[in-house]
C-alpha cells in the first residue's frame, strides 16, 4: 500500500507554495511584490473569490517570512470521542474486547480500532509518547499531555445513560472541567516532587501545548436515534456549536493558544448508519454512501468552520486550525482501490450482513457454544487493506493514511502544516 496521497493538483499546490515560501524567506520584497501583482489584476466579479483566496493564502506566507521555525509542542491535550479515545471509556466501563488492538498493540489497548488512531500519529510526529487517558489510573504518564476523550462522547449532554443509548456521560463540557482540574492539581502535585514531577506536565506546558479536538459525530447520530429527520437534526446544530465554542473559550482562558480542530467525517459511509438507518437506492451515491447523512455532516462542517472563524476574531492570541478530515476520508472511501485499499464501506471486523455489521453483535462479540465462549464477530484476514474497522471506526492503516494527508496542511484552514499549528 502506498502511503503518500495520489493527488497531482494537491501536490502541485504544495510544491508551488513551498517554492514561494522559500523565495519569500530569502527575499521578503518578493512577497510584497507578489501581493502587489495580485491586487493589480483586473478580472470579472466571479473571479474575485479566487483573488481573495490567494490573499488569504498570502497572509499565511507572511508567517513564513517573519518566522519559519516549526512549532515545538511539549505536550498535547486531546478532547473528543471514540475517534481519538485512547482508553478513557474502557477505563471507566470495561475494555474494548479482542480483536481490537491486534495490528499494533497485539491486544486491546483502549482504542476502538485494530491499532493506532490519528491522535497517536499526531503525538508520534512530535516525538511525544502516545497519550494516556485521563480516566486510566494504572500505568499512565501525563508528562507530555493527556487524553480526555471517551468513546461515545458528545458536545451536548445527552438525556440518557451509556447503557441505554451508548453515549458517554463524559460530554465535551465535562472534559473541559477535567482539563481545568487537571491543570490546577498538577501544579500543586508537582510541588511535592518525587514521582509527581516525573508523571505530570510542567506548568508552562499548558500554554505551549497543542489542543486537539475531534468531536461532533455522536451529536448528529443522537438525533437519528430519536427518529428525527435530517432537517430536525440540522436545527439543533447551532446549539451544539455554541456549546463547542464555550469549551474553546474556556480552554483559551486556561492558557491554551494552539488549537487543531477536526471536522466530522462522512457519516453516510459508515456501515453503522447504512445498516441501522437504511435509505432508498436513489439516495446511495456511487461510493455506496448514504447521501442524506453525508449532507447533514457537511452542513455541520460548514457551520463548524463559521464557528472557527468567529472564534479567531474573539480570541486574538489563538492559533486555530480547522482540518477538513471529511474530504480526506470521503476521498479514501471513494477511491479505495486507487490508494491500495478495498471494500470502502464494508467493515473489517463484524458478523454478517451486507456491510459485515450487526448492531447486536459488534466487533468482538462472542457466544457460548458447548460451554465455551466463541468469538463470532471476527477481524477480516488483512486489516491493512481495509478502511472501516468495526462499522463505526477506521483501521490503523486508514488512520495513518488520513494523518499523512492532513499533516502537511493541504486540508487545513489556514493551510499550515501540523508542525506550524502554533502560528497565527
Amino acid at each position: 500500500m502506498k502511503d503518500p496521497i495520489d493527488m497531482v493538483p494537491t501536490l502541485f499546490y504544495i510544491k508551488k507554495k513551498e517554492q514561494m515560501i522559500n523565495k519569500c524567506s530569502n527575499d521578503p520584497q518578493e512577497y510584497f511584490s507578489m501581493i502587489k501583482h495580485v491586487k493589480t489584476i483586473k478580472v470579472g466579479e466571479k473571479k474575485w473569490r479566487h483573488i481573495l483566496s490567494w490573499i488569504a493564502i498570502s497572509m499565511t506566507l507572511v508567517v513564513a517570512v517573519v518566522d519559519g521555525r516549526e512549532c515545538s509542542f511539549p505536550a498535547i491535550f486531546n478532547l473528543g470521542d471514540s475517534n481519538s479515545d485512547t482508553g478513557g471509556l474502557t477505563a471507566a466501563f470495561g475494555p474494548a474486547p479482542p480483536p481490537n488492538g491486534i495490528t499494533f498493540f497485539h491486544s486491546p489497548a483502549g482504542r476502538f480500532s485494530d491499532g493506532r488512531l490519528i491522535i497517536d500519529f499526531i503525538a508520534q510526529s512530535f516525538d511525544l509518547p502516545y497519550l494516556s487517558a485521563y480516566l486510566d489510573s494504572v500505568g499512565s504518564n501525563f508528562t507530555h499531555g493527556v487524553n480526555f476523550a471517551t468513546a461515545g462522547s458528545t458536545v451536548r449532554r445527552q438525556n440518557t445513560t451509556l447503557f441505554q443509548s451508548g453515549y458517554s456521560p463524559i460530554s465535551l463540557d465535562v472534559q473541559s472541567v477535567q482539563l481545568s482540574e487537571f491543570k490546577a492539581r498538577s501544579k500543586l502535585a508537582r510541588k511535592r516532587g518525587s514521582v509527581f514531577r516525573e508523571l505530570l506536565p510542567k506548568e508552562e506546558y499548558f500554554s505551549e501545548a497543542l489542543y486537539t479536538f475531534d468531536i461532533g459525530q455522536n451529536d448528529i447520530t443522537a438525533g437519528y436515534k430519536l427518529n428525527m429527520t435530517s432537517e430536525q437534526v440540522k436545527a439543533y446544530v447551532p446549539d451544539v456549536l455554541t456549546q463547542f465554542s464555550n469549551v474553546i473559550r474556556n480552554v483559551y482562558e486556561e492558557g491554551g493558544r494552539s488549537f487543531w480542530i477536526h471536522n466530522t467525517g462522512p457519516l453516510g459511509c459508515l456501515p453503522y448508519m447504512l445498516d441501522r438507518y437504511p435509505v432508498s437506492s436513489d439516495q446511495i451515491d456511487k461510493s455506496g454512501c448514504a447521501k442524506p447523512f453525508n449532507q447533514v455532516a457537511q452542513y455541520f462542517n460548514r457551520k463548524l468552520k463559521d464557528t472557527v472563524m468567529q472564534l479567531r476574531k474573539q480570541l486574538p492570541e489563538a492559533a486555530i486550525t480547522y482540518v477538513d478530515v471529511y474530504r480526506v476520508k470521503y476521498s479514501l472511501i471513494s477511491n479505495a482501490q486507487k490508494y491500495g485499499f478495498k471494500d470502502g464501506v464494508i467493515a473489517c471486523c463484524g458478523e454478517g450482513g451486507k456491510y459485515n455489521y450487526n448492531n447486536a453483535a459488534r466487533c468482538g462479540a462472542t457466544k457460548v457454544e458447548n460451554g465455551k465462549k466463541v468469538l463470532i464477530a471476527k477481524s477480516c484476514k488483512d486489516p491493512s487493506v481495509r478502511i472501516i474497522w468495526d462499522g463505526i471506526h477506521y483501521t490503523e492503516a486508514a488512520n495513518y493514511w488520513i494523518f499523512q494527508q492532513i499533516a502537511n496542511g493541504s486540508f487545513s484552514d489556514p493551510p499550515l502544516p501540523l508542525n506550524m499549528a502554533c502560528k497565527f
